[in-house]
C-alpha cells in the first residue's frame, strides 16, 4: 500500500475562512493500550477543530496538543469535560483546535440532561473562526450502543433538545452536532433533527474499520448540520490507514476502530494523493520523521519546506510571515511545484524560489 498525503483541492473564496472541522472517536485514548499518539496527530494535523470520543485520561489530550503543536508549528488549545457516563464505564469528550484559525468563544458545558436520557451528556461550546469572524456552536456526542437500535433511539431524538437549546443561548449562530451516533443516517430515529432542518454531512460509505483488510463498516460517524447555514461546506471521510501506509488491523490496534469525518468550510477536499510515486514505507515512518521535526531543522544548511521552521521560509524570495505560515499549515510537501497552491505564488514567483537555490532537494 502506498503512503498517501492529503492536500487541499479547490479554490477558496478569499474572504472566506478555510477552516477544517473534524469528529474522531479515538477508541479508548488513555488507556494503556499501547495507542501510536505521534499517528493521532499526524492526522488530526490537517484539521483546524477536532472533537474527540472516548477520551478516557485528560492526560492524553494534552500529549496530543504537544504532538501537534511540534507537527505543526502551531499553538493549539483543548477543552475536555468531565467523566460522563454511567455504571463503570466513563469517557470525556474533548475538542482540540489549532489557535491561529479558531478561538473559543465561550460556553463549555456539559448538558444536564434533565430527563436523563444520554448515558453519556454532550458536550456544548462555541468557537469563532478567526478569518471570518463567524461564530458557530458545537455538540459533541458518543450515542450508547446498548444491545439494539431501540437503544440507542431515544437518545437519537433527543438531540433536537440539544440543537434547540444551543439555538436558544446563541440565536442566529449556526450550530453543529458531530459524533460517533451508532447509528446510520437513515434510520427513522433521525426525524426530528431533520424536521428541524438538520442533515447528515456524510451521506454514503462507512466510517467504522472493518477486521478485513481494506475494508469499512458501518456510517455511524458523521457530523449533523443545517445545509444553509454552511453553504458553501463539503465533508468526507479520512481514511487514515491509507494515509499512514498502515494495515487495518494495526490501525484498530494502534489508533482507533473508527476514521475521522471532517467539515470544510469553504467545500475544499483533503484528497488523498500518493506522495511523490514513491514506495511503501513502513508504518509510521513518515509519522516519526515529522515529529523530529523541531529538532532537526535548525541544523539544516538548506530549507526544508517540510521542517523549516517560519523564520527560515522567511528567508526564500518573495516568501514574507503568512505565506511562510501557509506552508507550514499546507505539509506535508512533495515537491517545490505544489507551492502553487499558495495565494500569491505564481509560476514567476515559484521560479525565483528554486532558482536561488535555497531549497533542499
Amino acid at each position: 500500500m502506498a503512503l498517501t498525503v492529503p492536500v487541499l483541492l479547490g479554490t477558496a473564496a478569499s474572504s472566506q475562512a478555510e477552516a477544517v472541522i473534524a469528529s474522531w472517536n479515538l477508541k479508548h485514548a488513555g488507556w494503556n493500550n499501547g495507542k501510536h499518539l505521534e499517528q493521532v496527530a499526524a492526522v488530526a494535523s490537517h484539521m483546524d477543530l477536532i472533537g474527540l470520543q472516548e477520551v478516557m485520561k485528560e492526560e492524553v489530550v494534552s500529549e496530543l496538543e504537544q504532538q501537534l503543536e511540534a507537527l505543526t508549528g502551531d499553538e493549539w488549545d483543548s477543552l475536555v469535560s468531565h467523566a460522563v457516563g454511567r455504571s463503570t464505564y466513563t469517557e470525556r469528550y474533548a475538542y482540540l483546535y489549532r489557535d491561529k484559525t479558531i478561538a473559543y468563544q465561550g460556553g463549555a458545558t456539559v448538558y444536564l440532561d434533565p430527563e436523563d436520557v444520554f448515558s453519556r451528556e454532550p458536550l456544548l461550546a462555541t468557537f469563532v473562526e478567526k478569518d471570518s469572524g463567524r461564530a458557530f456552536s458545537a455538540a459533541n456526542v458518543h450515542i450508547v450502543y446498548g444491545d439494539s437500535k431501540a437503544d440507542r433511539a431515544p437518545e437519537i431524538r433527543a438531540l433536537a433538545d440539544i440543537y434547540d437549546l444551543m439555538k436558544e443561548i446563541s440565536p442566529g449562530t449556526p450550530a453543529i452536532i458531530m459524533g460517533d451516533f451508532n447509528m446510520a443516517p437513515d434510520e427513522p430515529a433521525w426525524g426530528d433533527l431533520r424536521i428541524l432542518g438538520l442533515r447528515p454531512l456524510i451521506t454514503e460509505g462507512a466510517t467504522t474499520l472493518s477486521k478485513t483488510d481494506g475494508r469499512y463498516a458501518s456510517l455511524y460517524d458523521n457530523i449533523w448540520y443545517v445545509p444553509s447555514e454552511w453553504p458553501s461546506a463539503s465533508g468526507e471521510v479520512f481514511r487514515f490507514p491509507d494515509y499512514l501506509g498502515i494495515s487495518h488491523e494495526a490501525a484498530r490496534a494502534d489508533v482507533s476502530d473508527h476514521a475521522p469525518i471532517y467539515l470544510s468550510v469553504t467545500g475544499e477536499t483533503l484528497a488523498l494523493l500518493p506522495l511523490d510515486g514513491g514506495q511503501p514505507q513502513a508504518a509510521g515512518t513518515e509519522v516519526a520523521s515529522r515529529v523530529s521535526n523541531a529538532s532537526s531543522s535548525a541544523s539544516q544548511t538548506c530549507i526544508d519546506l517540510n521542517t523549516a521552521n517560519a523564520d527560515q521560509l522567511d528567508r526564500l524570495p518573495n516568501i514574507g510571515p503568512a505565506r511562510a505560515a501557509d506552508i507550514i499549515r499546507q505539509r506535508p510537501w512533495s515537491s517545490s511545484g505544489q507551492l502553487t497552491r499558495i495565494s500569491g505564488i505564481g509560476k514567476g514567483t515559484l521560479s525565483e524560489i528554486v532558482a536561488s537555490g535555497m531549497l533542499c532537494s
